[in-house]
């Protein structure tokens, strides 16, 4: 039955229905079956009011609509252009100089909002159109304007690292120290990247033209002051809290929209409009996230309930290479399912099933979590499908063809596998600053044990014989 339900997710998907009620449907529909021919427990699904009650009470999950709320601000408060411009000044003189003021401020953007919407879009307004005037090639520019969003994904304190947490059920901070390897070193790809086309296409990437580098001395110190200190503050209300284990994750996204409320008033880019927009597109997505999470919980019961478990265990868990040939084909998997389906609907479906298999092989989760989170990148930059191409289409001019901006993600999205098979072969990028105190295997220490001595007076309590 376990497989025939897998399949027949699947359909439901491929026809277009709602991700949330395909679940829901599916769970239930094989639950009640299993009942009629006596392979599920009814009792079982005595279980479901309390576990969406357990979603609708989980206080993790409501970081998701701060960091939401803070993203669609920050969009709007001027932050990301002060920075794109004082930074773009700044490496203006070098080829390829717009490219890296990109990725870096994608970087810092991402840090600060945690969505990859915000970051798309602020950064496809301001710098696509400078990009194309200044001669860089049309695919490459749009590429890396995508790619700079998608970083978000990785760089905490992404969303995609808070729901990964809370469906492995480790902690979030844990997963934020994790990724701090892995975007860094995706930072580092994308910039090595660059660098290649600015010696082999200079053309593609050309510097800046002096007429266009109005900032020098000090009035750049100010722009780039302008742009960072708001950036740093925020960031420290944001990530340093949480990792100094300050504030809890919600906690700190609450303090983030706060934050974006004082900077979008400081640069007088606050009404009543922009709040309205804000909260408009955070109640859509925490409603989708919500009623995705629900309908998964009710599929994972009705699955478990049907042996599921043990068939995906059995199914992966005699894998040609042990733990190394799960994570190879697991990421083959997830990124062919990025295809068709976003982060979201991965981590809620596809997740669950995994993680259990994971553990068996030995595999740290947070580093399991984190592989996952790169690979995931993907489903942001896949032609025709990724979000972060949609978003730039939404927001390029006219004369930017679709097809330029589905062959320059390419490039960068065999970049983001690249980090995903840096990562398997270095795990210590990842799991190098956790802290998992000191372990004792067997065979690592001797332990003496004590027996302490009595006098018992001459009686020792037992018979002769």
């Amino acid at each position: 039955m376990a497989p025939l339900m897998f399949c027949g997710l699947v359909l439901f998907l491929l026809s277009g229905f709602p991700v949330a009620f395909s679940l829901a449907a599916v769970g239930l529909a094989f639950g009640l079956y299993g009942v009629q021919a006596g392979l599920f427990d009814f009792a079982l699904l005595q279980a479901l009011p309390e576990r969406v009650f357990g979603i609708l009470s989980n206080d993790l999950l409501l970081a998701i609509p701060f960091f939401t709320f803070m993203g669609a601000l920050l969009e709007k408060s001027g932050l990301a252009e002060d920075l794109l411009e004082g930074i773009g000044q700044l490496f203006g003189p070098v080829r390829g100089g717009l490219a890296f003021a990109v990725v870096v401020v994608g970087a810092i953007f991402g840090a600060i909002t945690g969505t990859v919407a915000a970051s798309v879009i602020a950064m496809g307004v301001i710098a696509l159109p400078i990009m194309l005037r200044y001669g860089y090639s049309t695919r490459v520019a749009t590429g890396v304007i995508a790619a700079s969003g998608t970083i978000t994904q990785i760089i905490p304190p992404s969303l995609v690292l808070i729901v990964l947490a809370d469906q492995l059920g480790k902690s979030v901070g844990e997963m934020y120290a994790g990724a701090i390897g892995a975007s860094l070193v995706q930072v580092l790809l994308f910039c090595a990247y660059i660098a290649v086309l600015a010696i082999l296409r200079p053309r593609w990437v050309p510097a800046l033209p002096p007429e266009a580098r109005t900032l020098k001395g000090r009035a750049l110190a100010l722009k780039i002051a302008a742009g960072v200190v708001p950036s740093l503050g925020l960031m420290f209300l944001v990530l340093g809290t949480i990792l100094l284990g300050l504030a809890t994750p919600t906690e700190g996204g609450a303090m983030g929209a706060v934050g974006a409320l004082v900077i979008a008033a400081a640069r007088r880019r606050l009404d009543w409009n922009t709040v309205w927009q804000a909260g408009a597109s955070t109640m859509r997505l925490t409603a989708m996230v919500i009623f995705i999470l629900i309908g998964s919980t009710v599929f994972g019961l009705v699955f478990r309930g049907l042996d599921g478990d043990l068939w995906v265990e059995d199914l992966l868990g005699e894998l040609p290479g042990g733990a190394v040939g799960f994570l190879v084909f697991v990421n083959l998997l997830v990124f062919l399912l990025a295809f068709f389906l976003d982060f979201f609907e991965i981590a809620f479906i596809i997740l669950p099933l995994l993680a259990p298999v994971a553990q068996k092989l030995g595999i740290d989760l947070v580093w399991f979590g984190v592989l996952l989170g790169a690979n995931m990148q993907t489903s942001f930059m896949h032609p025709p499908f990724g979000f972060a191409l949609f978003y730039l289409r939404g927001i390029a001019p006219r004369e930017v063809k679709s097809a330029d901006i589905y062959w320059g993600a390419l490039p960068w999205v065999g970049l983001q596998l690249m980090l995903v098979a840096i990562l398997i072969a270095f795990p210590d990028l990842v799991t190098g600053l956790l802290d998992h105190g000191e372990l004792v295997r067997p065979g690592d220490a001797v332990i003496d044990i004590e027996v302490p001595v009595y006098d018992w007076g001459g009686f020792d309590g037992f018979p002769d014989q």
